[in-house]
Parts: C-alpha cells; structure tokens; sequence
C-alpha cells in the first residue's frame, strides 16, 4: 500500500536563504533529502556542517532509512552538503540527466583537472524526465523543469512538489534565466507542466528572500496559489511577456555570493576537488570570466 501524503521536515539557512529538506513516509521508514546545505565561509575558505548536522539528527531521531540524497540541480548560491551526508547515513546521490550540460559548460570556465568527467557519472542516478521511483511507500517522479539551468528537475513526491529554483512563493516570483544555458522561455514552458498539476499540490520552495511587505520566511504554498498570485507568471500569463520582465529583471541582479565555489563542488555532487601536489585542497576563482 503507497502513501499519498508526505512528511516534510524542512530545514532553512538563514545565510544563503535556503530550504532544505527531510521527506519520509512514516516514523522509522524511508526517506529522502533534498537539497542539503554545506556550510562555507567565504572569508576563510572553511566549509562547516551545522545545516547537516540538523538534518542528520532528524533522521536519526525518526529513525529513517535515508534512500535517496536529491539535487534539484547544481546550485549557485550555496555549497551542497550531499557528499558528506552521504558519508554519514547513506543514500544514494541523485540529480537530473541535464548535469552533463552544466559540466560541460563550466570545465572549461574553472579549468578543471582533465580527467574530470563531464557525462555526471560523479552521481550515483541521473533521473530522466517521467521517471518513477519510490521512497518507501512514497511514490515519485521526475519533472523535468530546465529554463533556470538546463539541468533543473522538480520531484513530486507524494502530494508534494519539490520544486528547487524552478519558482519561488508567490509573492518572490521566478528563478533567474541568466546563467550560462538558462533561458526565459524555456523556464515559462517548464512552469507550464508545474501548473497543470492538482491545484491542491502542496509546493516547497529552495529559497525564500523575504519581499518588503512579509514578517516571516515560507517556503510552502500550492499549485493553486502559483497559478493565481506568482508576481511573474500566473496563470493567465503570456509568454513573451514573461520572457521581456524575467531577461529585464535579470540585468539588474548581482552574481550571486558563492557562486563560484558553489559550482566547483556542486558539479561533483558535493565532493570538494581533489587534493594537489601538496596534499591541500583548491578552489579556483576564474578572473574576468562572469
């Protein structure tokens, strides 16, 4: 017998406005992280693992079998924690097909080592669009959701959709589609397929930025609520429209803080670059390049 409702644990840090979160179809069953945070100070080069930390003691109090460590895709403003996680309690590291794209793209930007491969064999799954799977007696499935990144996917888990960067609450709007191999268009055709899903859809969000006009951060609302509310793109939207505010808004926003040391790890599903010569790990920060 499947569970059509899911437990979602979500867990937020405030430094990179981040949800992550610990999904489980029942105490002492199976479950599923999403989107784990690894601490990283920029000023000193250190990665920490207080947000992990929380979410593995979660698990460990729940007493949950954690099959699956899942990526909505490889993030620009934050470190991803699966690796270590994964360390900790298992579970295999997933993300959509579409990574061998973004690798593709930043090999050459970060002058990675040679032998780094680019077809996203560093994870342990790459999803396809329409694909099923269980997480105990949860039933999944793969949306695939690019326009942000090429690599995008959203996990509708249960009656929860997971939907990464894909659109934010209501009140935020959209991602961003100007990073190498986003596109406007594509994200309001990915927004389309999140749309038609039961309005009653329960919609979990990986960042919130607290707009003027609210006091507290969220990160859930509905397929209904989106449809009816998203400042960017509602129901009744147009698609060249949407295109002309997102690729306007986009000129305006800052490059995100992490964003080159965020993918430099986040390409290789959370492992930090191999050691050098002198046994100490690198970041490299490419000049004139963003």
């Amino acid at each position: 017998m499947s569970h059509s409702t899911a437990n979602v644990m979500p867990f937020f840090d405030a430094a990179t406005f981040t949800v992550s979160y610990l999904v489980y179809d029942c105490v002492g069953g199976r479950a599923a992280i999403i989107d784990p945070v690894l601490d990283y100070d920029a000023k000193s080069g250190r990665t920490s693992t207080k947000n992990a930390q929380k979410i593995l003691e979660a698990v460990r109090e729940l007493n949950l079998t954690v099959d699956w460590i899942l990526e909505t895709h490889a993030h620009a403003d934050h470190v991803s924690a699966a690796a270590w996680l994964q360390m900790q309690i298992g579970g295999k590291i997933a993300i959509g097909q579409g990574i061998d794209q973004v690798q593709q793209i930043f090999k050459p930007m970060f002058g990675l080592e040679p032998d780094f491969a680019t077809d996203g064999r560093q994870f342990d799954h790459l999803f396809v669009a329409g694909e099923r799977f269980s997480i105990g007696l949860l039933s999944a499935e793969i949306l695939f959701v690019p326009g942000h990144t090429p690599a995008d996917v959203a996990y509708l888990i249960g009656d929860a959709l997971f939907v990464g960067d894909t659109i934010f609450m209501p009140d935020v709007g959209t991602a961003r589609c100007d990073f190498p191999g986003g596109d406007a268009g594509t994200l309001f055709d990915s927004v389309q397929q999140l749309y038609a899903l039961p309005d009653r859809t329960r919609v979990f969000v990986c960042h919130d930025y607290l707009p003027e006009n609210r006091v507290q951060y969220q990160w859930e609302t509905t397929i209904a609520a989106q449809k009816q509310h998203n400042v960017h793109i509602r129901i009744d939207t147009l698609r060249d429209d949407f295109i002309a505010l997102r690729q306007a808004r986009d000129k305006t926003l800052a490059v995100p803080a992490l964003i080159l040391p965020s993918i430099q790890i986040n390409i290789r599903a959370g492992h930090l670059p191999p050691a050098d010569v002198n046994g100490k790990q690198f970041l490299k920060i490419p000049l004139n390049v963003l």
